[in-house]
Order: C-alpha cells, then sequence, then structure tokens
C-alpha cells in the first residue's frame, strides 16, 4: 500500500513539476517544435515518467535532473534570442523547396523531404497543381509556407482597387535582431545606402529594428523594439 501512495504522489508531484518547467521555458514549447524544442520535450518527458513510476531511483536525484535540465534548456533558449548565429545552428534554418516554380531537388535531399511529403504537404493547403506554385519554403517547424503564383492568389479588397499587377518577388529579409543580414543584401542587390537612408526617414538605425523586410510588392516593412504601444495584445498579467 506504501507503494501505490508514493507512486501517486510522485506522479502528482511530477505533473505538476512539468506545469511549472513550461511556464518557465514559454510559449515555444506549446508550439510546433524546432530541434532544441524537440529535444527538450523528449527529454523533460524521460525524466518526468522516472520521477512519476521509478521508485528504484530516488526522487532528489530526478528533481536535481529536472532542475539542471530546465535551466539549461532556458539559458540556450535565452542566448538564442540575443544572438542569431546561435538560434541558426539550434532552430536550423527554413529550407526552399519550390522556386520559381521549379522543385529544388538538391535541397529536398539535404533535408530528407520527399516528394510524396512535398505534394501530400501541398494538398493540405487546397494546392493539387505544382503549376500554381511559386515558392514552397520547409519552415524550422517542419510546416510547408506556400506563396502561389499571382494568377492563382486570393482575391482581396485591396485588389479590387489595381488595374494591373507585374512580377512579383520574392521578399527578403535585411535586418534581424538588429543585426544586418549581409548576404541578403548582395544576393538580392539591395543598397545599404537605401536601408540606411529609410531607415534615417524614420529616425532610426539599424540597432534599433528588429525585423525588416522587403516585401513582394517592394516595399520596406519594419518592425522596432521600440513599438510605443502602451497595452500589448496578449501580454501576461
Amino acid at each position: 500500500m506504501h507503494e501505490y501512495i508514493n507512486i501517486l504522489f510522485r506522479t502528482i508531484v511530477s505533473f505538476f513539476a512539468l506545469l511549472v518547467i513550461a511556464r518557465i521555458l514559454g510559449k515555444q514549447v506549446l508550439s510546433n517544435m524546432t530541434f532544441h524544442d524537440f529535444v527538450t520535450g523528449i527529454t523533460l518527458g524521460a525524466i518526468a515518467a522516472n520521477l512519476a513510476f521509478n521508485p528504484k531511483i530516488e526522487s532528489p536525484y530526478l528533481f536535481l535532473s529536472l532542475i539542471v535540465f530546465t535551466a539549461t534548456s532556458f539559458a540556450i533558449s535565452v542566448v538564442s534570442i540575443r544572438n542569431r548565429k546561435v538560434r541558426k545552428w539550434i532552430t536550423g534554418s527554413p529550407t526552399v523547396l519550390i522556386e520559381n516554380g521549379k522543385i529544388l531537388e538538391q535541397n529536398m535531399k539535404h533535408v530528407k523531404y520527399s516528394l510524396d511529403s512535398l505534394i501530400q504537404s501541398l494538398r493540405e493547403k487546397d494546392i493539387f497543381d505544382l503549376e500554381e506554385v511559386e515558392y514552397a519554403i520547409l519552415e524550422n517547424n517542419g510546416k510547408l509556407s506556400v506563396l502561389k503564383k499571382p494568377p492563382y492568389r486570393n482575391l482581396t479588397q485591396k485588389d479590387m482597387h489595381i488595374k494591373g499587377q507585374g512580377a512579383v518577388d520574392f521578399p527578403i529579409e535585411l535586418i534581424m535582431d538588429g543585426q544586418l543580414i549581409e548576404n541578403n543584401l548582395n544576393n538580392n542587390d539591395v543598397s545599404r545606402r537605401w536601408l540606411e537612408a529609410e531607415l534615417e526617414k524614420r529616425e532610426k538605425n539599424i540597432a534599433d529594428v528588429f525585423y525588416a523586410v522587403k516585401s513582394t510588392n517592394g516595399k520596406l516593412m519594419l518592425d522596432f523594439y521600440e513599438d510605443g504601444l502602451k497595452r500589448p495584445i496578449d501580454k501576461e498579467s
């Protein structure tokens, strides 16, 4: 009887311990997982399972393991947020699978993504003909993002006021986490002087920008560290 009570107690403690850890690590753990989130989830689950059902391992050792692993995972998350290179190494980077309507076989081989998986993912987005696809990108969380060719895109209210539409370029990320992405500027013939001039109009510099992207219509979209929002949505109290 004592063993049953012990297991019951350890299971309850394990549940609440994981709940607290999930709150500490944040909502990213609950979203579609990256490599880091996958490793974190699997390891924490294994430790919690042992805490709940393995009386051969003493509880203090498992609690110590939980604390150390949580602290390590939390530290990695903080570092990856502040450093783009570290984040790219930990979570990986998106992979273009279709560019200008053409399937990039080498990229698919590199990420071990089969043609069957690609076709299935396109069907899940109501795309049954590859002719409709301009770009398809495999994100870090394993999901496929798709940009359709202009003739196959959904009509919007804004489109009703546009007489004609030329070729659409792919969005170009220029700044992330206050750091200029030199490769994207060089590979897409985007002038640094042009970017700095646009920022000067807003009385900002590169370090003030959290995210900057040149959108499909050629306009510069900016998100600054200081958004000026007094009451942001989804801010936990």
